[in-house]
């Protein structure tokens, strides 16, 4: 079974529900309708009163619709707003109006319990996604960076097996890319709780043990040891002091992460180098460069992005996806909800009373 047919599968054991808030865009309608075709999950299409053709498709489409021009709960959802925005110049006309925002109303739905898992992003910009994502649910408990991930399935490239190819599927891997949409110019605290978080998600989503190599135009010194190279020095010590237990090496240059022969070249000895699956860029740029290009030119999928670090599941779409990333990354989202959590607590036998 390939990793997205896995992630699907997984997903639709759930019984969970999505929301969407660019409902009007064609490609979204698409993939929810396909979500609830194939029972991955149950879609619930947020409505924009504005845009009356886009909610025309979006009621022919049969799948539930909520207006939040005329729900009852816009009006708890203006109420959290000026509460959240008020010290911040938000005045109660402006979060009554923004109450009405499709983007805004699919947030408040996962905040609420209404939905599982909520994506967005394929209209609307990131800033605004996140702004949303921000002000109603926030960084999860002991988070302080909200970052994203894509996953990308890359063709086969390594020179050697990894230690957990059995889990790879026969036309190639499955490779972290982090962070790509969010954060422009990490810190080296922000760079620790990046790689810490893509740990986590990748552990629910991916389901393999995560091996972290934070990337630079250099390796173990050889560019020198300012600037960036030194952010990236740091953030692997904190990252040393903060999970001890973790699989993680830097700074260090693309191929020595990728390529066995390279790292015993440039990194012999450590336990990342040739083998990572974590790839943790030094900035917003090289991070969106890389997975765009990676996309492009080695024809990989890019699933995401993937938000890491809320307190409830929420993820952005890059504008350029087409209905077949929509729907993966909905699926995905969903192996970040609360309810997936239940699920693995309940198929290892926990229970809470």
């Amino acid at each position: 079974m390939s990793f997205l047919s896995g992630v699907c599968t997984r997903a639709s054991k759930l019984d969970a529900r999505v929301a969407f808030g660019e409902a009007g865009d064609q490609r979204v309608l698409d993939a929810a309708v396909r979500l609830e075709k194939e029972g991955v999950a149950t879609p619930i299409l947020v409505i924009d009163r504005a845009d009356e053709a886009g909610s025309a498709k979006a009621r022919k489409s049969g799948l539930e619709c909520v207006d939040p021009s005329n729900d009852p709960r816009a009006e708890a959802l203006a109420a959290a707003l000026l509460q959240s925005r008020e010290k911040h110049g938000m005045t109660a006309g402006e979060a009554a109006k923004l109450s009405h925002d499709p983007l805004a109303f699919a947030t408040w739905l996962v905040k609420t319990g209404a939905a599982d898992a909520s994506v967005g992003g394929a209209v609307r910009t990131t800033r605004e996604l996140m702004h949303f994502a921000l002000w109603l649910i926030g960084p999860a408990k002991g988070i302080r960076t909200v970052s994203s991930a894509f996953y990308m399935c890359v063709p086969p490239f390594r020179t050697s097996p990894t230690a957990d190819s059995s889990r790879l599927a026969s036309d190639g891997e499955v490779l972290t890319f982090t962070d790509c949409s969010v954060v422009p110019s990490p810190t080296a605290e922000q760079l620790a709780d990046i790689a810490m978080a893509a740990a986590a998600a990748r552990r629910q989503i991916v389901g393999d043990e995560p091996r972290i190599a934070l990337l630079s135009y250099s390796t173990r010194g050889s560019g020198g040891d300012g600037g960036s190279i030194a952010t990236v020095q740091a953030a692997v010590a904190l990252l040393k002091q903060r999970a001890p237990n973790l699989a993680v090496d830097g700074e260090m240059q693309a191929d020595a992460a990728l390529i066995a022969d390279v790292a015993a070249r440039k990194a012999p000895g450590s336990s990342v180098a040739g083998r990572a699956n974590v790839l943790v860029f030094p900035n917003l740029d090289a991070g969106n460069i890389a997975y765009k290009l990676t996309e492009r030119l080695a024809h990989a999928q890019a699933i995401g992005p993937i938000l890491q670090g809320l307190a409830l599941p929420v993820s952005d779409l890059s504008r350029g996806a087409d209905t077949d990333a929509i729907f993966h990354v909905a699926a995905l989202t969903l192996l970040q909800s609360a309810r997936f959590q239940l699920a693995a607590f309940a198929a290892a036998g926990i229970r809470f009373q």
